[in-house]
């Protein structure tokens, strides 16, 4: 009697070590399939924004971008929303040319001329197709502008050349090539400055992972 006792309480033993082992497996397994849950965000600090404006018939490019830019946008867990969040205001008092005297009559002849003491805008979409949709605004007016885009290992860029006679801008065109009509003339005597405008960004999101 004190045989068959004993064998059961080995059985029943046995079968407890591997059903705890079957729970311990099953639980490490479960470790390995769930995937780590990352966030993401705007990180101001690796945000490069420029514009290539352009003079003379030869089209001799002007390089510039702004030091005042301020940028709303929301964490999410897959980066296109959060660029598709991003919404931004600039202060054209900023403007940057590494030219003071340049710097001025940017501001007083083109943004003075058609009232803009900021420029605002918003990311709309990134579509299937590489092309983004951002909305800005000046002038008092609102204009969508499309452009390509590249999103790879966190990094957002893009590009987009844009007419600024779209925004009703081309006095204030007019007025600082007026001014500025001798360094804006080209070897065939002509001065020009032209609407159109490169504009270029690229960031590098912030990623949180667990």
């Amino acid at each position: 009697m004190l045989n068959k006792i004993i064998i059961l309480l080995n059985i029943f033993f046995l079968v407890f070590l591997s059903s705890c082992k079957s729970d311990s497996e099953k639980s490490n397994i479960k470790q390995l399939e769930s995937p780590s849950s990352c966030f993401y965000s705007y990180n101001e600090g690796t945000t490069k924004f420029s514009w290539e404006a352009y003079k003379t018939s030869e089209r001799v490019g002007v390089l510039g971008g702004f030091n005042e830019i301020e940028v709303k946008s929301k964490k999410f867990d897959d980066p296109i929303s959060v660029i598709e969040s991003i919404s931004f205001e600039i202060n054209t008092s900023s403007v940057e040319t590494n030219n003071l005297e340049r710097n001025g009559k940017i501001l007083k002849y083109f943004f003075e001329t058609i009232n803009t003491p900021t420029i605002k805008g918003s990311i709309i979409s990134l579509n299937d197709d590489g092309t983004c949709k951002i909305n800005i605004k000046m002038n008092l007016l609102s204009y969508d502008v499309i452009g390509k885009y590249s999103l790879a290992e966190n990094i957002f860029s893009f590009t987009s050349i844009v007419d600024v006679s779209s925004w009703n801008a081309m006095s204030g065109i007019i007025a600082l090539n007026n001014v500025c009509r001798d360094v804006h003339t080209g070897k065939d005597g002509i001065s020009k400055l032209w609407p159109q405008v490169r504009l270029s960004l690229t960031t590098k999101l912030k990623s949180d992972c667990d």
